[in-house]
């Protein structure tokens, strides 16, 4: 089902808005209140905070990666990068996957503790 052409239009007023304000060097609280003002009567959602223990990479991919590249080190950007692309090689498919489950179980939890 596509977005209707008011919703695109409200979300791309929206992003202009928030493009201004942060070009303007404009708190993001400051930046919700403004957005509230010009949105009267419509719902304007404050962003969540940001949770590691809720973002895969924070706690499946990376710590993994760390681990397994402790002590190793590097004499370039390049050597970094091509040993990072080199351990995702060696993961089974099945690794991701996996990463994804958790974070689902991670979700139902958090929402079953209303976020605490």
């Amino acid at each position: 089902m596509e977005p209707s052409t008011d919703v695109l239009s409200t979300k791309l007023k929206q992003r202009a808005v928030i493009e201004f304000l942060t070009a303007e060097n404009v708190n993001p609280t400051d930046i919700h209140r403004r957005l509230k003002a010009i949105y009267r009567n419509k719902t304007v959602l404050q962003h969540p905070p940001y949770s590691p223990d809720l973002a895969p990479c924070d706690f499946h991919f990376f710590p993994d990666l760390k681990r397994d590249l402790k002590g190793t080190h590097f004499t370039s950007d390049e050597e970094v990068k091509e040993a990072e692309k080199s351990w995702i090689k060696e993961r089974l498919a099945t690794y991701f996957s996996d990463g994804m489950k958790k974070l689902v179980t991670r979700w139902l939890k958090c929402i079953s503790v209303n976020g605490d």
